[in-house]
């Protein structure tokens, strides 16, 4: 038999060696037992050198004759290790009666009638290594596309390339479980991914997934979990160099603290207003004389959402008008970006599953842009409350209408429904926050208790502090009602400060 083999199709192809294509490249018969025709082969030895069987989603080739094999069947010990691999049987047609006892012990087995193993145990083992290194090959140069799609697109590009190059599905939970990203079929099996990741005891119906960490020791940031077709050890290997770059992204600032700290300074100013406001825009690069204001927020604290937003202005071509703002991010772009802005968060939050929020306010004239910025304010703490990924400021009505139409003095009477709540220094502290994510969640205890990072007996305790203090039942409608427009009014006049 010619064993000069035309591999180059099998080298350009998504997989490694499967003994299918074994058997195919041979001419030989296959006869498929316990190990599947499409598993990947990793290994091939002599029978006689024989000892443990193939570890789970892999195939070893045991090498023999007609006349090893049927010794090696004799000994009842060394079945086990067999029927868990796949038999070659070279040097001439098997026996009928070793075809049975290969059946019978559902051994996988490949009879090649045309070559003698010492002809075929050689080429086998040159073969594989050349795969082996064709597979490293494919390795590095994922990771080096990963790499490159790091710079452009971070977390979400990464993802998202990793599910193509391993032709499956990922997840990226942070270090709580809530899902960072979601790509390929992963929005399906969130589940699954979680159960993994954090071993719960429910039933994953999606058995063979990967699990990989994204940090290490007991820095654990997040986890990628990711459920492959084709080559195990290469999807491994390629999502192992993910979960490396992604700790990198995660954990790692793009920008310096002086721009930083430049950046905040020419918010500050915007948000004054007045010629300066606008001298500075120009002085940015920014001649537009109408910006809308954004306001950006993440539900995971693993997801930094200036960083998104940097890149998010880069993508549109628009100067970085932002900074942190009362642990939000606010900025400003022009007004027909705008939309674009929005559609890049939707998309994001609905089909990456990114827990992102974001408001946007009306457009507004360089030199008064504050009022854009406190709408943009308000339609964030819906989207926040209303868990959804975009809300225009123009599509409010209710709470933020009234407030918008009563002077500071009315705010400020309205406010002062939590004036029990102010601190030693007399300012709002944790209880007014408590009440208000104990507010916008429904009332729920574990998620108000979860987003706070308190323990529920802690909540518990500061919710009775609340009522004994201001006089309110949280199971009184009314009286909830009350406190929120009493904290919207709170925003309202800090922003109008």
């Amino acid at each position: 038999m010619d064993l000069r083999w035309n591999f180059i199709n099998l080298y350009t192809a998504e997989v490694a060696y499967d003994v299918r294509a074994v058997a195919g490249f041979l001419s030989a018969e296959l006869i498929v037992g316990r190990v599947d025709g499409a598993a990947t082969v990793a290994d091939a030895v002599r029978v006689t050198d024989f000892v443990v069987g193939s570890s789970l989603g892999f195939a070893t080739l045991v090498t023999g004759t007609a006349a090893e094999f049927a010794t090696t069947l004799a000994d009842p010990a060394r079945v086990p290790a067999l029927t868990a691999s796949v038999a070659v049987v070279a040097g001439g047609d098997a026996p009928e009666e070793l075809r049975s006892a290969l059946a019978e012990a559902a051994v996988t087995a490949i009879f090649v009638a045309d070559s003698a193993v010492e002809v075929v145990q050689p080429e086998l083992i040159a073969r594989l290594a050349t795969d082996q290194a064709a597979e490293d090959r494919r390795v590095t140069t994922g990771t080096k596309v990963l790499t490159q799609v790091a710079r452009r697109g971070g977390v979400v590009a990464v993802v998202t390339e990793l599910a193509r190059r391993v032709d499956g599905w990922a997840v990226l939970l942070d270090a709580r479980g809530e899902v960072i990203t979601a790509t390929g079929a992963g929005g399906l099996h969130i589940r699954d991914a979680i159960a993994v990741a954090f071993h719960r005891p429910v039933r994953v119906r999606h058995t063979g997934l990967q699990v990989h960490p994204v940090g290490q020791g007991e820095d654990i940031s997040a986890h990628l979990v990711i459920g492959a077709r084709g080559s195990t050890s290469r999807s491994r290997d390629l999502a192992s160099q993910a979960a490396a770059l992604l700790d990198l992204l995660l954990r790692t600032a793009d920008d310096p603290a002086t721009e930083r700290l430049g950046r905040e300074v020419m918010v500050s100013t915007l948000l004054r207003g007045g010629p300066d406001a606008a001298s500075l825009l120009r002085r940015w690069g920014v001649h537009e004389t109408s910006l809308t204001a954004f306001a950006v927020a993440s539900r995971s604290r693993t997801i930094d959402p200036e960083r998104l937003a940097i890149r998010w202005l880069d993508d549109l071509g628009a100067a970085h008008v932002l900074a942190e703002n009362r642990g939000r991010i606010l900025g400003f772009i022009r007004d027909d970006r705008a939309e674009e802005l929005a559609r890049i968060v939707d998309g994001l939050s609905r089909q990456a599953h990114m827990p992102l929020r974001l408001g946007l306010g009306s457009p507004a004239r360089a030199q008064m842009l504050a009022r854009s910025a406190a709408e943009a304010g308000q339609a964030l703490e819906v989207a926040v409350v209303d868990a959804r990924p975009v809300v225009w400021y123009r599509s409010l009505a209710t709470v933020s209408h009234v407030l918008d139409h009563l002077d500071d003095s009315a705010t400020t009477r309205i406010a002062a429904v939590l004036d029990p709540l102010r601190d030693g220094d007399g300012r709002h502290g944790a209880l007014t926050r408590t009440l208000e994510v104990y507010l916008a969640e429904h009332g729920v205890w574990g998620a108000t208790a979860k987003r706070l990072s308190i323990h529920r007996q802690t909540l518990a305790s500061r919710i009775r502090q609340i009522e004994q203090l201001t006089g309110m039942s949280m199971a009184n409608p009314d009286d909830r009602a009350a406190a929120w427009l009493a904290i919207r009014a709170l925003g309202t006049n800090a922003d109008r400060a």
